[in-house]
């Protein structure tokens, strides 16, 4: 069964390709036929691009010497992880394709491509869209502010599903939630066969933490006022969840 899906005032994509580079903690290279991981060792420039550090011995900092100036050489990966255990945790991929030019110590990357895919589907970045966007401002707050929601306020998770069409939540086992930005709130719906998202949007964007406590308590003063979906006391009364 599809769900029913508000994805208005949602993210573009260039921007959400930007914060799921500002939130990765880690990055997949593949160069020279070979791949690997490098965790918590690349920075982000104002302009989008990445800065890897990898030790003066390195295999990939002789590549990149060596490599023809201009070619695409490269790959990086980038997973969009949700921070709140959820089934399918990844939520988008971004993949950045270009060459490493040493800097000043480090490799500074230059795409030539960008490429992201999420549920929506896979986009075509265009470079000079990638270097104008600028991250989401809750992406380096987002993976705290779920996962307190998740753990501290269970209740009000249960209770926004008053805001989601019945349908979308008929045979649900689980509700939690899985992104937030300041366009809104998205949330998983887990059954027993599949799954599916639903988005809260805000009624304002929201630029900051203190912003978002507003916006959240306006979705939650609504879905007060809300009923109780029919498929949520199907399944308590089922006891399933």
């Amino acid at each position: 069964m599809g769900d029913r899906h508000t994805w208005t005032a949602a993210p573009a994509a260039a921007e959400h390709a930007r914060s799921v580079l500002a939130a990765a903690w880690s990055c997949a290279v593949t160069a020279q036929g070979g791949r690997e991981e490098f965790v918590g060792a690349h920075t982000v420039a104002a302009d989008g691009r990445v800065l890897l550090h990898v030790p003066e011995d390195s295999a990939l900092l002789a590549a990149a010497i060596c490599a023809p100036r201009g070619e695409p050489s490269a790959i990086l990966e980038f997973a969009d992880v949700a921070p709140v255990p959820v089934r399918s945790r990844i939520r988008a991929r971004l993949w950045m394709s270009g060459w490493f030019v040493p800097d000043d110590g480090h490799l500074a990357f230059r795409p030539s491509r960008i490429v992201l895919r999420r549920p929506a589907g896979t986009v075509v970045i265009g470079l000079d869209d990638f270097a104008g966007a600028e991250p989401d401002p809750l992406a380096g707050a987002e993976a705290q502010l779920l996962t307190h929601l998740a753990d501290a306020h269970p209740d009000a998770v249960e209770r926004l599903t008053r805001l989601v069409e019945p349908d979308s939540l008929h045979g649900a086992v689980r509700v939690q939630p899985l992104a937030v930005d300041r366009h809104g709130l998205t949330l998983r719906i887990e059954r027993a066969r599949g799954n599916g998202d639903v988005r809260l949007p805000f009624h304002a964007p929201a630029d900051d933490v203190t912003q978002l406590t507003e916006r959240m308590h306006v979705l939650l003063t609504q879905a007060s006022s809300a009923t109780c979906p029919r498929a949520l006391q199907r399944q308590r009364t089922g006891g399933d969840g």
